[in-house]
């Protein structure tokens, strides 16, 4: 599991992913503006980070709000 956190982490894109929902939930559209990628990049990305159980996956309508998964952040820092 740490070998797959760890790849997921190794993307610049994904690692500035994690560091925006670090103060909270927030929805794919703004992490679209702010990050400057298009919708099937992102999904991508929350693909392997979800996969790596990094993230939470919430749906709302027709967006996606996404959240970090503390207890895998918690375990990781505590392994290290």
């Amino acid at each position: 599991k740490q070998v797959t956190i760890y790849k997921a982490l190794s993307d610049g894109n994904r690692l500035q992913i994690i560091k925006m929902l670090k103060d909270g939930e927030r929805c794919a559209c703004q992490m679209l503006e702010d990050l400057n990628i298009t919708q099937p990049t992102l999904s991508h990305h929350m693909k392997v980070l979800i996969a790596a159980d990094l993230v939470n996956v919430r749906k709302d309508g027709k967006w996606m709000h996404y959240s970090r998964q503390q207890d895998t952040f918690r375990q990781l820092a505590e392994e290290i």
